[in-house]
């Protein structure tokens, strides 16, 4: 499983997304409509490290992608040193227009369980782990 090692800050997505996309093109993923979901999924998770885990400090984020065969899918890990939080955890939100209106957070990660097929989390040796993963 290949992996990226930067501060977790909303300016170094960019590097998250290119590190991820380029490992999805490499094995020849071209649906328009998977990237765009995995790119959600990325963006999501990493602006909530960034925003959320070291606050209001900056700390180091891990991101480990891995593309399996047979069936072709990608593994994409999320590690961080941050305060323990299970994103999980949390009932799913309302998403009637009054709790729209209403919302404090959790939409985000409703999005990853929705568009990815497995998401999993642990906190394990001092780090959040989250993991995603998508047929491709």
């Amino acid at each position: 499983m290949e992996s990226l090692t930067i501060n977790a800050e909303v300016r170094n997505l960019g590097l998250v997304n290119s590190f991820v996309l380029s490992r999805l093109e490499n094995c020849g993923c071209r649906d328009h409509r998977t990237l765009m979901q995995i790119r959600l999924a990325v963006e999501e998770i990493f602006v909530n490290i960034s925003s959320y885990a070291y606050d209001p400090s900056v700390g180091p984020a891990e991101v480990r992608c891995e593309v399996l065969q047979d069936p072709l899918r990608v593994v994409i890990q999320f590690l961080d040193g941050g305060k323990p939080f299970d994103p999980l955890a949390r009932e799913d939100s309302d998403t009637s227009e009054q709790a729209l209106l209403e919302r404090d957070g959790g939409l985000g990660i409703l999005l990853v369980k929705d568009t990815m097929d497995e998401v999993s989390y642990e906190y394990k040796d001092g780090r959040n782990i989250l993991t995603i993963l998508k047929n491709l």
